[in-house]
């Protein structure tokens, strides 16, 4: 069935008529369906690892939209989690986390390979979704990216600006360096165990990197994501991967054949046409309406759609937002986007 599905055919290169589309957290809060199932599981984590529920929800937008990929629910935060980390959700903030600045609280982080007794769950219900998807919605896996993931653990929570990581790596690079390497080989077995488990398709999720510059974004970007994706397709030939430096700007030129990944997802900083020239010359490319369209919908919404489809036309895409849906968009606005996109 692989070689039918529309989002496969296009990380294999194929330039389709109408390209296949999924949103970022489409699963989520804008939708009445979602939050009537995460207040039965009680919060955000219950849900997370809880596999019948965490499958209901990925299925609620496939059910409701027909989009031609399902992305895990899940969060990036998860595998910090399972390395040792305290995480704790607060209601209208955002994440929190046990912090690692020093060489103590690395010290304190357990071992890559105790990781999967905490992320078994996560498998499941990959495996519950690999057998109760529709035969032509391809099954994503994710993982946020090394460096942003850090960002995170070493700040406690997010920042603006991702100074409290920046700040470790110019004070103590040898323990950043220790962290970033332990996130490291912790997600190639995370991913790997996604895979094994029916994904068909696994994202690289580096939400900050935009705020590495020059040698740094090479080294802290470019280089984890690189290593990710050689195991990943060492273990698994053929998986695709799908890398997304958000806000790389020029450094989305040549990401693609610096990692190896089978396609590169673009946040909407970028114009499509600028993209189609600079990025989708090497491959597939994804992205990249911005997500405010969702919200405010109308006519901008679709003539602004219509310019992305165009502007990648000729060559392999997969249709997203920029970044993820806000919880206040309007599912009648993700509709007429869809509608836009397939109405040729």
């Amino acid at each position: 069935m692989a070689e039918t599905k529309k989002l496969l055919r296009a990380l294999a290169g194929e330039t389709q008529d109408v390209p296949p589309i999924w949103m970022m957290r489409q699963a989520g809060r804008y939708l009445p369906e979602y939050r009537a199932t995460r207040a039965q599981a009680g919060d955000f984590l219950k849900l997370c690892y809880n596999p019948e529920l965490a499958a209901e929800v990925t299925l609620q937008p496939i059910r409701r939209y027909g989009f031609d990929a399902a992305i895990l629910f899940a969060d990036i935060l998860l595998v910090p989690q399972a390395l040792g980390a305290d995480l704790w959700f607060v209601t209208g903030e955002g994440p929190r986390l046990s912090t690692v600045t020093t060489q103590a609280d690395f010290d304190k982080l357990g071992p890559v390979n105790d990781i999967h007794e905490v992320l078994n769950p996560i498998y499941e219900t990959v495996k519950i979704l690999s057998r109760e998807l529709p035969p032509e919605t391809t099954l994503m896996g994710f993982a946020g990216a090394p460096w942003t993931v850090a960002t995170y653990m070493i700040a406690g929570r997010g920042t603006p600006d991702q100074g409290p990581a920046h700040l470790l790596r110019e004070e103590n690079n040898a323990l950043f360096e220790a962290l970033l390497a332990r996130i490291t080989a912790a997600t190639i077995e995370y991913l790997s165990m996604q895979i094994e488990a029916g994904a068909e398709v696994v994202k690289i999720f580096d939400s900050w990197a935009g705020s590495l510059k020059g040698d740094a974004f090479e080294k802290y970007a470019l280089q984890p994501a690189r290593e990710i994706t050689a195991a990943l397709k060492a273990r698994h030939p053929g998986i695709p991967i799908i890398g997304f430096p958000r806000e790389a700007g020029e450094k989305y030129i040549g990401f693609a054949k610096a990692t190896g990944v089978d396609c590169v997802a673009l946040d909407n900083s970028v114009s499509p046409d600028w993209a189609a020239q600079n990025v989708q010359v090497d491959g597939c490319v994804q992205g990249n309406l911005a997500s405010r369209h969702m919200v405010t919908g109308g006519q901008d919404l679709v003539d602004e759609t219509r310019v992305i489809v165009d502007a990648f036309k000729g060559g392999p895409h997969i249709f997203n937002l920029g970044h993820g849906i806000t919880p206040d968009a309007n599912p009648d606005n993700v509709q007429l986007m869809i509608d836009t996109v397939r109405e040729n």
